[in-house]
């Protein structure tokens, strides 16, 4: 049971080895196009609401 475990974290050992992180530079440019996405997608999605909500009350009257 042990070796199996043992086994397992000399796997993940390699494993990470081959892992490339990205720099400071590219976390943060993705930060700040995700940032600019979701912005850009809740006054979207508060425009569409606002105006459905403006036709439902018309149909409403």
């Amino acid at each position: 049971m042990f070796e199996k475990i043992k086994n397992f974290f000399r796997e993940v050992k390699v494993e990470l080895k081959k892992v490339v992180f990205p720099s400071k530079e590219e976390v943060i440019g993705s930060t700040k196009v995700v940032v600019v996405m979701v912005l850009i997608i809740a006054i979207f999605l508060g425009v569409i609401d606002l105006l459905l909500s403006k036709l439902v009350g018309m149909a409403i009257k």
